[in-house]
Order: structure tokens, then sequence, then C-alpha cells
């Protein structure tokens, strides 16, 4: 099951913006720490519900996109320049 519920990173903590439902006490969540201007996809027209999808689609994703291998991407065209003077 996946869930999503915006919260808000004080003191070491996190605080949830709502209580989540169906949820049992002790469930591991994975945290995702967003940077200012990042994107509004209300903005872009996708709603909550699409949103959820979406994250869902990707979350197969994310173990590999979070390994260390993939730092390289972070600044591929630095990186890919590296290789090219060797």
């Amino acid at each position: 099951m996946s869930k999503t519920i915006e919260g808000i990173y004080r003191n070491g903590k996190i605080e949830l913006s709502e209580t989540p439902r169906d949820v049992c006490e002790g469930t591991h969540v994975v945290v995702t720490f967003l940077t200012p201007g990042s994107v509004n996809l209300r903005e872009h027209g996708i709603d909550e519900a699409q949103a959820a999808e979406m994250r869902a689609r990707l979350t197969s994703f994310a173990e590999d996109w979070e390994s260390p291998e993939m730092n390289v991407y972070d600044n591929y065209d630095e990186e890919k320049a590296k290789l090219q003077t060797r």
C-alpha cells in the first residue's frame, strides 16, 4: 500500500498535515524532502489522485535510482566531460 501525506520537518521530526487512516502504528515510511521552488503539480493540471498513481508507477524505479551508482547523473554533463578528457 502506498499513501501520500504532506508534512513539515521541524526539530528533527516530521509533522503530518493530517492523520493517516488505515495505517498501522510502526509502519515504515519513505520521506522525500522537497526543495523550495519544486514543481507544483496542480499548476500542471495534475490532481492528488493522478499524482498518487504516478508515484505508485514510479516506485519500482526508486531503489535503482537512489543507488550510489546513479549519482553520476546528478551532474551528467560534467561527468561526461571528464570521461572525454581521459
